[in-house]
């Protein structure tokens, strides 16, 4: 490994460990801003997925932790890493990240002034975080008997949240792209309570139950709670997969909008889902 690598290892951890100190529970990111540590499932697709109940690291996000140890023996056996993740939605914070990207070619900030102008509130003074790419990243927190969802572009273009099983780049990470750094005068700020007329955007809004149809019985029932199990990285895969067996048994028309709800209650958009469940009719040589 480079000698800067090793710096910018050695530096991940020492910002890391500040983090926990502070209540952030964090796991190691690679330059890509992805998990360092590999699914140990990765190799064996029968293997029922799990949130690290076997005793293994690789979990992404649910390896999260604030203990001192455990993020030393997670950054041991991720030597590559040059950052570090900051789970979002667990406490004491119960973090929630407004991230206002600027690579979709739209004005996420102005976008976020005039929802607050919109619904009569204001962003509170707040950690911020400055990414390579010239984007923020708010600190809220939420309350603790409130799961936010994550979602992308949903309240807005260029404005994604990370939420409950969802994490954010913490700052002095490393990337590809450059640092992540902390906002002048906001590193020494706890994560402000995030308003409450923000947070009633931030959560699904109530939808009508579509109870799965009689006629698609147990198996029906049974593919759409392997969808709404599904944690982020395995939303479409898992969406798709069931799909594609539901249309497979004939009971795909019939699943669709079961299908199609469970993805939402996961934090797919209603137009993802739609597709995800368009492409598998079409794969299994059905029309949508």
């Amino acid at each position: 490994m480079a000698t800067t690598d090793r710096q910018a290892t050695t530096l991940a951890l020492a910002h890391a460990l500040s983090a926990a100190e502070r209540g952030l529970a964090v796991i190691p990111l690679s330059r890509t801003k992805l998990p360092a540590l590999r699914s140990p499932h990765r190799d064996d697709p029968a293997t029922p997925p799990c949130h690290g109940e076997c005793g293994s690291l690789g979990h992404g996000v649910y390896d999260a932790s604030t203990d001192p140890a455990r993020i030393r023996e997670l950054f041991a056996a991720a030597p590559w890493a040059t950052g570090y993740g900051i789970a979002c939605g667990l406490p004491p914070h119960h973090l929630i990240g407004i991230d206002l990207d600027t690579k979709s070619g739209t004005n996420s900030s102005a976008a976020l002034r005039e929802l607050a102008l919109r619904h009569l509130f204001t962003i509170p003074d707040t950690v911020v975080v400055l990414t390579p790419s010239g984007g923020r990243h708010l600190w809220l927190s939420g309350p603790p008997d409130v799961a936010v969802p994550n979602s992308a572009g949903r309240l807005a273009p260029g404005i994604d949240i990370r939420g409950a099983g969802g994490y954010l780049v913490g700052p002095g990470s490393r990337t590809d792209h450059g640092a992540y750094t902390t906002a002048p005068g906001t590193a020494q700020l706890a994560p402000a309570a995030c308003p409450p007329a923000l947070l009633r955007l931030l959560l699904p809004p109530p939808r009508t139950h579509h109870p799965t149809p009689a006629s698609t019985g147990d198996h029906g029932q049974g593919l759409v709670q392997f969808v709404l199990a599904a944690h982020e990285g395995q939303r479409n895969t898992r969406l798709f997969w069931a799909a594609c067996r539901a249309y497979e048994d004939g009971i795909g028309p019939a699943l669709v909008d079961p299908l199609v709800e469970a993805a939402l209650n996961t934090g797919l958009t209603e137009r993802e889902a739609r597709a995800t469940i368009a492409s598998a009719a079409r794969m299994t040589g059905h029309r949508p």
